[in-house]
């Protein structure tokens, strides 16, 4: 099946982005942009170094862009063109907003020639939590569960 000449232009410019940034130096050479109903809502470049912030991946600034456009967290309908095959925090990400579909233009191990390497994170999750390289465990205390119970009987409760 050949390409859409829709998707070509919307993963051309999540690459338009990402060069840019290679460019001028803001973050990692990603890019991404969100669209809905064949027009883009969003579109964002990832901005890890200019923001001094871990998460500020174009994936999740693109992702947040497009909830504050449309006023809801979820993007049902809308499809988030990438750069590069999205991280597992860029994936997760994704998957909490409920986006239909993600197209991205570089694999996972073409980024990882570039110094951009997640196969240790995808190795991590699979980990029991106090095997992992930032070990976790649960501290479990009195009343722990209280804020879960409060949320089951909130009024003001939605499900997301």
């Amino acid at each position: 099946m050949s390409p859409d000449p829709h998707e070509i232009r919307f993963l051309r410019r999540a690459l338009e982005l990402a060069a840019e940034n290679a460019d001028c130096g803001d973050g990692g050479p990603f890019g991404a942009v969100i669209v809905h109903n064949d027009q883009i809502i969003a579109e964002a470049r990832n901005r890890v170094v200019v923001d001094n912030d871990p998460t500020a991946h174009a994936e999740v600034e693109a992702l947040r862009a497009a909830c504050k456009k449309l006023g809801q967290f979820h993007l049902e309908g809308c499809v988030l063109y990438a750069s590069s095959e999205p991280c597992p925090m860029c994936l997760a990400a994704a998957y909490w907003a409920r986006v239909a579909r993600i197209v991205y233009a570089n694999s996972r191990s073409e980024a990882a020639a570039a110094g951009f390497c997640d196969a240790e994170l995808y190795q991590e999750f699979l980990l029991a939590p106090n095997d992992r390289r930032i070990p976790c465990r649960q501290l479990e205390l009195p009343n722990a569960r209280a804020p879960f119970e409060a949320w089951r009987i909130s009024p003001h409760k939605r499900d997301y």
